[in-house]
């Protein structure tokens, strides 16, 4: 089977577009393939964090993948922290990695723009990415346009290494995702809905109270004209509810226009689909909150699925850089 692997930093909460985007696809595929899905906790150490809530976070995103429908007795699910071969693969990495193709990330330049301080981790956390990614001999990795910088960066990583020392790693392609909601941000429906940049207003967490969930959808943002059609670049505001609306009842956004003529109705409806769409998610959420000890468990078995092809490829790769063997 194809071997695919995806990761979620614990870093601010899941919310709707995460869910439609990413993480229920992750639930349908790894019927189809060899699947690796981790939660990148050592990822989110290159921003400024408060400790106990960076575990509170990765144990509550762990949650959420499980009642999203992760099954860990289909796919591999672990917390990277707790796989050591990342670390020790990541400073293989780094001294095959050069400086000017980390200063060309525009992650990097992004995140790190206007910050008189900016952590070393930060520059070099496309290649913490590369070792997650080579480290499991992944086939393909879904990947945004956000991240198909970092992608390619573990491609070219991959061949020097192999070039200098020997066939050592996979080669990884790139996943295109298959054609999904695309969720906007609710008061500001031009862009995409975000953990960071999106206001609490314009975003809608996968385990907020259903009552907020509505009130939300109910002020979104939509325009003057009054008419119901689903032309995203002239009424993105309407256009993103007729998306939501067609995606958690199983329709299409023209089928959804077809039915309404005011927008107070699009959105009493979207809001009351949205709620009942993710309430099985919540209800296992707050099934698997009651008992951490088992979910706990669950990543433990998890990291040791894991390390077992980890450590594999990390002594390959080890042996090919010419470190002597314990």
């Amino acid at each position: 089977m194809t071997r695919v692997l995806s990761g979620i930093q614990p870093t601010g909460d899941i919310h709707l577009g995460n869910y439609l985007g990413a993480i229920r696809r992750w639930a349908e595929d790894q019927y189809l393939h060899d699947s690796f899905y981790c939660v990148v906790d050592l990822h989110a150490l290159t921003m400024p964090h408060n400790a106990s809530d960076l575990r509170a976070n990765t144990l509550q995103t762990a949650m959420v993948l499980l009642a999203a429908g992760l099954d860990p007795d289909v796919c591999t699910l672990f917390v990277q922290g707790h796989v050591p071969e990342h670390a020790e693969l990541t400073w293989l990495l780094e001294c095959t990695a050069t400086f000017g193709e980390l200063r060309r990330m525009t992650q990097f330049k992004d995140k790190g723009a206007g910050q008189e301080s900016v952590r070393a981790g930060l520059f070099t956390y496309p290649v913490v990415m590369a070792a997650d990614i080579l480290l499991y001999d992944a086939d393909r990795v879904p990947v945004g346009d956000d991240q198909r910088q970092h992608l390619e960066l573990s491609r070219d990583l991959a061949v020097r290494f192999n070039h200098h020392y020997g066939q050592t790693f996979v080669v990884p392609e790139a996943a295109i995702p298959k054609v999904g909601a695309r969720v906007m941000d609710l008061q500001a429906p031009t862009t995409k809905m975000s953990k960071s940049n999106s206001s609490p207003q314009g975003k809608i967490d996968i385990l907020e109270d259903p009552g907020a969930i509505a009130r939300k959808l109910k002020r979104a943002v939509t325009d003057t004209d009054g008419e119901v059609r689903f032309d995203p670049a002239a009424k993105p505001g309407v256009s993103n509810l007729l998306e939501l609306l067609a995606v958690t009842t199983g329709s299409t956004p023209g089928e959804v226009a077809a039915r309404y003529t005011q927008y107070g109705a699009l959105k009493a409806d979207t809001a009351q689909a949205v709620v009942e769409f993710l309430r099985p998610v919540q209800e296992r959420y707050h099934a698997l909150e009651t008992d951490p000890g088992h979910v706990r468990d669950v990543l433990a078995k998890g990291a040791t699925k894991a390390q077992s092809v980890a450590s594999v490829t990390l002594a390959r790769a080890r042996d090919a850089i010419g470190l002597l063997p314990r």
